[in-house]
């Protein structure tokens, strides 16, 4: 049986490593450009084709990943003058791998299936490392029909891979996982703040909690940095966990549910975000955090490697 075309738009940290394992398990793949041509290069050097707009890339695949930062971008481009429906074929299925809206994605599922497009999501967990190794997390919402057309192509990048239920849960369960992750950043920050204020080190925390019961991925890898001083432990940017947070509060609203929690932690990165703070990775929360409570995190840091 022939396989089908696979087309990808979005191949940023975590696309390029998508796309290039979806090359890598023998499928036909066609790209499209970008202002950053350095990924769009290195997948045409590895035999794949560029489309000029996702309109020319819908009419020559089968099925088409979207890798965007928001549901706003997703929505532009399924729905543009040159948008995907508007070159569609009939069949033609949208993997949405974005951390999108889920109130937005089945509005947008609805529409695609009155032309004969079928809408997928299969958002991501783990980080652009395991993209480039074809070992990310993937939380798939999709009927069981379009289910088993899409798996074979989605473990060419996935070494989890999770059918949830019909098309939206994916994407609920990924601002589940990103509400709980951007909260325990936020609680981080501000614990490794008092930690310091009342006379313990950042190393302390980290040495005790760490091997702890309290203990888990997301600690060790904010640690890295917040403690580690590592700029590349977490490369996922305040600006997309200010994104995401705003989101769960429409979900929260949506489902009729209280959510005190996300408001603070929403306000917290919204504030990072305001001042300025918006393109830096996700654990420089406790720098800005501890600078708010008049701290100096790295230094902090330095006194207890010398302490």
């Amino acid at each position: 049986m022939e396989k089908p075309v696979i087309g990808f738009i979005g191949v940023g940290l975590m696309g390029h490593g998508m796309a290039k394992n979806i090359l890598k398990g023998g499928y036909d793949l066609v790209v499209m450009g970008h202002r950053n041509r350095t990924p769009v290069e290195s997948l045409l050097g590895m035999g794949a084709s560029e489309a000029a707009t996702p309109k020319d890339m819908a009419g020559r695949c089968d099925i088409i990943h979207l890798c965007l930062p928001n549901s706003t971008l997703v929505e532009a481009t399924i729905r543009g003058p040159d948008g995907i429906l508007a070159g569609a074929r009939d069949g033609l299925i949208v993997i949405d791998t974005t951390t999108a809206d889920p109130t937005s994605t089945m509005a947008l599922a609805e529409e695609m299936a009155g032309r004969e497009v079928h809408m997928v999501d299969a958002p991501l967990g783990r980080t652009p490392k395991e993209a480039e190794e074809g070992m990310l997390d993937a939380m798939v919402g999709a009927s069981d029909e379009h289910f088993a057309v899409v798996q074979p192509v989605i473990d060419c990048w996935a070494g989890s891979v999770n059918h949830l239920g019909p098309v939206g849960s994916g994407h609920k369960m990924k601002l589940i996982m990103n509400f709980m992750g951007m909260s325990y950043a936020a609680i981080y920050s501000e614990a490794l703040s008092m930690a310091v204020k009342s006379g313990l080190s950042p190393q302390t925390v980290r040495d005790v909690m760490g091997p702890s019961r309290m203990g888990c991925g997301f600690f060790d890898t904010f640690m890295a940095y917040a403690v580690g001083r590592d700029p590349n432990a977490h490369k996922f940017t305040i600006e997309n966990a200010s994104k995401d947070v705003r989101y769960v509060a429409n979900m929260a609203t949506a489902a009729g549910v209280m959510n005190l929690m996300g408001a603070a932690v929403k306000n917290y990165f919204g504030q990072a975000e305001a001042v300025g703070k918006g393109g830096d990775y996700v654990p420089t929360m406790a720098d800005h955090i501890a600078a708010l409570n008049g701290v100096d995190l790295a230094e902090a840091v330095k006194r207890g490697e010398s302490g």
